[in-house]
């Protein structure tokens, strides 16, 4: 199974992580569509990838139609919390 490298943070320290091409490729599809292409998020050339946060933002917003993608990942971003 090919993977694409994550941001992670355990016990308030910052890491990387793996997951599969499938799960970041349908993140990235909103992230191009919101922002524009940069395929270094999904490669690790850029910050180490996706956080999880923005794995959960682009992954709900995918599940509206693409119209309102833009407004969803912002939804997200607005109403999450650091934890």
């Amino acid at each position: 199974m090919e993977t694409h490298p994550v941001q992670t943070k355990a016990n308030g320290r910052k890491g990387q992580g793996r997951i599969s091409k499938a799960v970041t490729m349908k993140a990235y599809e909103v992230y191009c569509h919101v922002f524009s292409e940069q395929e270094a998020m999904v490669t690790g050339g850029c910050r180490g990838g996706f956080s999880s946060g923005e794995l959960i933002a682009f992954l709900y917003a995918r599940s509206f139609p693409k119209e309102e993608w833009k407004d969803r990942v912002a939804e997200v971003f607005r109403d999450m919390e650091e934890i």
